[in-house]
């Protein structure tokens, strides 16, 4: 029998774990590069290939298991999709309101509160009416105003009675006399303001927009 000195004995021990390391490494890198060799599973599995669970239900994961390898057997709640609220519906649109402005002169004569009985003025409100017929509103305001001429307290009552015979006829063709107010402010609000001046006829027509009546339609919708 040959004898192994103790020089060749320990070569040998050094010689046998490398190459047992590079069949390990071998090994590893095998895995990762052939598709055919089983990767680490995420979740434990019984001898029929079906998923192991524990006795509340739950799936039993392996050490490997990461987010990425998860299924929606197993974590539903990783799969849930993100829930869009649906759009917020559009506001209503903000209720407005509409002026009109007739011309007393057009609607009466002159330091008379009795509408006439035709001519363009009655025309003009009766358009008027016909022209919210199909709209919802909320009230109708009625404002009477009359010039300078005169004392305070009687353009006030005369503004008044003619705001009044305005809302009569609004009513005669159709209105609810419910959602109508008629109201006279005399003299307030005079249209030019300061600039008519002189006496007599002059006066009067220079006076004439501050004879007027406003119609306003509250709370258009």
């Amino acid at each position: 029998m040959k004898k192994i000195s103790a020089k060749n004995a320990l070569f040998g021990m050094i010689i046998i774990p490398a190459m047992f390391s590079g069949a390990v490494l071998a090994q590893s890198t095998n895995i990762d590069q052939n598709p055919s060799v089983k990767k680490p599973e995420a979740y434990g599995v019984d001898d029929r290939g079906v998923v192991a669970r524990n006795t509340t239900g739950l799936c039993w994961r392996t050490g490997y298991w990461t987010p990425a390898m998860a299924i929606q057997e197993c974590d539903p709640d990783l799969f849930k999709k993100e829930v869009v609220a649906a759009p917020a519906p559009a506001p209503a649109p903000a209720p407005t309101s509409k002026k009109m402005t007739f011309h007393a002169d057009a609607l009466f004569d002159f330091d008379s509160a009795k509408l006439k009985s035709g001519g363009h003025g009655i025309q003009s409100l009766n358009d008027f009416v016909n022209g919210i017929q199909t709209v919802k509103y909320d009230r109708i305001d009625v404002v009477g105003y009359a010039d300078r001429i005169g004392s305070d307290e009687y353009n006030h009552k005369l503004s008044h009675r003619r705001a009044e015979a305005v809302k009569a006829h609004l009513v005669s063709r159709g209105i609810d006399a419910n959602r109508i107010v008629a109201n006279g402010k005399g003299e307030a609000d005079p249209v030019t303001g300061n600039t008519c001046q002189g006496h007599g006829k002059a006066l009067k027509e220079c006076l004439a927009p501050d004879r007027r009546v406003e119609i306003e339609v509250i709370g258009i919708k």
